[in-house]
């Protein structure tokens, strides 16, 4: 065996090595992976265990599935060394969380209004009973009975979104995306390049600028242009 091809062996077993990281650290099983990016379960093992090298459209194909970048598999750093607790295992636990955060603004929304809980159950047909435990996070609200609630309180089902928690940066993701998807091309390739990064941060500075301080910057521009 030659040098290029012993060089080719070690890169081939190496993306093997970083496919595997990918798959574990997102929990997914071969026979899901496979079936994602239509291959045979035969056919990724071979790819993990460095056997066979797998083509770039087939690693953009994990890479899209895996939800990450394609240049994880040239990275020297593992994915599942930072995963810490399994999402699954902590669903019960962020569910309850949930549960007491939404209560807790329904709790907000209802003393702000000063309304009663006898208020609230007279004009939403919900026992007091129930409005003790959603405020208080011991029952979930039923999607029907939490419109119905921010309807009385006057606002809407999207102000009890997770914010902070997974779901809601998951969705913040979406959306920051989407929007930039959105954005001109001739913005989008301004955005992406690295030279233009100051840029960007002055323009995030100046947006966050009064009126009248963004006029005195403007009146001292215009000083020293002319």
């Amino acid at each position: 065996m030659n040098k290029q091809e012993q060089l080719s062996q070690i890169r081939t077993r190496k993306v093997g090595l970083l496919i595997y990281d990918a798959r574990t650290a997102r929990r997914r099983t071969v026979e899901e992976t496979a079936a994602a990016v239509a291959i045979s379960g035969e056919q990724l093992q071979a790819f993990e265990k460095g056997e066979q090298a797998p083509s770039l459209p087939m690693l953009e194909a994990l890479a899209f599935y895996l939800e990450v970048p394609i240049d994880q598999f040239w990275s020297v750093h593992s994915l599942s060394e930072a995963v810490e607790e399994d999402p699954i295992q902590q669903k019960e636990r962020l569910r309850q969380l949930r549960d007491r955060i939404i209560g807790a603004t329904l709790r907000m929304h209802r003393t702000q209004l000063n309304f009663s809980l006898r208020e609230v159950s007279s004009a939403t047909s919900i026992s007091e009973e129930q409005l003790k435990k959603f405020e208080a996070g011991e029952l979930a609200v039923a999607l029907p009975e939490l419109e119905l609630l921010a309807k009385t309180y006057d606002t809407r089902v999207e102000e009890f979104f997770d914010q902070k928690g997974p779901i809601g940066k998951r969705r913040a993701e979406q959306t920051a995306i989407r929007q930039f998807l959105e954005l001109p091309p001739q913005l989008q390739e301004f955005v992406c390049r690295p030279v233009n990064k100051p840029y960007l941060v002055l323009a995030s500075r100046l947006s966050e600028l009064s009126v009248e301080k963004l006029r005195a910057v403007a009146e001292g521009l215009l000083e020293i242009t002319y």
